[in-house]
């Protein structure tokens, strides 16, 4: 029996993974995605009949950290992922083949999986003056992006770039980037923001799909709900020092020595959906708010053009060290400043200048 025809059961006892190791496997990713206990033999009998899933991977107009966080996956591993889970079967960088020898790959591929893989895309699309801004084999990613989409099954825009056109698409644009969703609009995609993305997100995604056929339940930006359903401000270990009304007013003060919240900084983590605090980065160690630092809302829409700057209080404040007695005194004051400025971002117009 070929590999191509072998079920992923087949292949894993091969290799002496378990039926018992694939429910514990299971286990953790209906936890990992929010899903009921019962759903964990359901998800293991389905993986164990499931044969490898195609993916194809188009890199537009990016940094290449959505791919490095593939790379630092840590539950399933790159390795499992690739050999055991998914067929990854175009990715110009970790592939060897090069040239027309890669187009070739890219072609074959989506002829014997035509209708059945998953289209992954990391990157903005440029769509200005026809997409020359960026191009791959001489041919603009606009055009790939139309060319592989009708016969993928869904599509996968991994990180802020692909889902809303991220730093490119930031003041004044000159490329005219997008995300996927602005160029394709009859396809299933889930969009998986973040710069980048948190690793076991992605995994968590691939995953679901290989079990279930299908993206899992998405949020009205496409965002899978599991882990883009709550806020990092909800999550958060500092939380009940803002609920307290402790708030650092430098990043070298006692109360940022002491954990205390970090909103009068610029923490943007009460309009950012995501799951850093949860899940965290580097196999559970930590996030930006643990490592001091407030969060950017890297994976929220437009993030990098955000009124008054990452350092700018969403209550008003303007940069470190700036004191409002109103906010001290009252946290319900930050939950209001924070929603109405959620709102206000929701439908701004984009901005007229750079960032100051």
């Amino acid at each position: 029996m070929s590999a191509a025809d072998a079920t992923l059961g087949e292949m894993l006892g091969k290799s002496g993974f378990s039926r018992r190791g694939l429910l514990k496997f299971s286990i953790a990713m209906t936890a990992s995605l929010a899903l009921p206990p019962g759903v964990a033999s359901a998800m293991a009998a389905n993986l164990a009949q499931a044969r490898r899933q195609s993916v194809i991977w188009l890199s537009f107009q990016e940094c290449t950290g959505c791919l490095e966080t593939l790379l630092r996956t840590s539950s399933p591993t790159i390795a499992a992922l690739i050999f055991d889970y998914i067929s990854l079967d175009y990715q110009e960088a970790l592939m060897s083949a090069a040239g027309s020898a890669a187009e070739l790959t890219l072609r074959q591929a989506v002829a014997a999986n035509r209708g059945k893989y998953l289209l992954a895309i990391d990157g903005s699309v440029p769509v200005a003056d026809g997409g020359v801004y960026s191009l791959t084999g001489g041919q603009a990613n606009v055009s790939m992006l139309q060319q592989f989409a009708p016969d993928a099954a869904a599509i996968l825009a991994i990180g802020t770039c692909a889902a809303y056109g991220g730093i490119p698409k930031a003041y004044p644009n000159p490329t005219g980037a997008v995300g996927v969703e602005d160029v394709i609009t009859n396809k299933p995609i889930v969009n998986i923001p973040g710069c980048p993305p948190v690793p076991e997100v992605l995994s968590g995604v691939l995953v679901y799909f290989v079990s279930f056929g299908r993206l899992p339940d998405l949020d009205d930006r496409k965002r899978p709900l599991a882990y883009f359903g709550t806020t990092i401000h909800d999550q958060c270990y500092r939380r009940p020092f803002y609920d307290q009304g402790k708030f650092a007013k430098s990043f070298d003060d006692e109360g940022a020595r002491q954990g205390w919240c970090l909103f009068e900084l610029g923490c943007k983590g009460p309009t950012t959906h995501n799951a850093c605090a949860s899940l965290k980065w580097n196999d559970n160690t930590s996030f930006p708010i643990e490592s001091g630092h407030g969060c950017l809302g890297c994976s929220e829409p437009d993030f990098w053009d955000q009124e008054g700057g990452f350092y700018t209080s969403l209550a008003g404040g303007k940069g470190p060290g700036w004191e409002d007695t109103g906010i001290a005194a009252a946290g319900g004051i930050a939950v209001g400043a924070a929603a109405a400025f959620a709102a206000r971002h929701k439908t701004a117009k984009p901005p007229q200048g750079p960032q100051k």
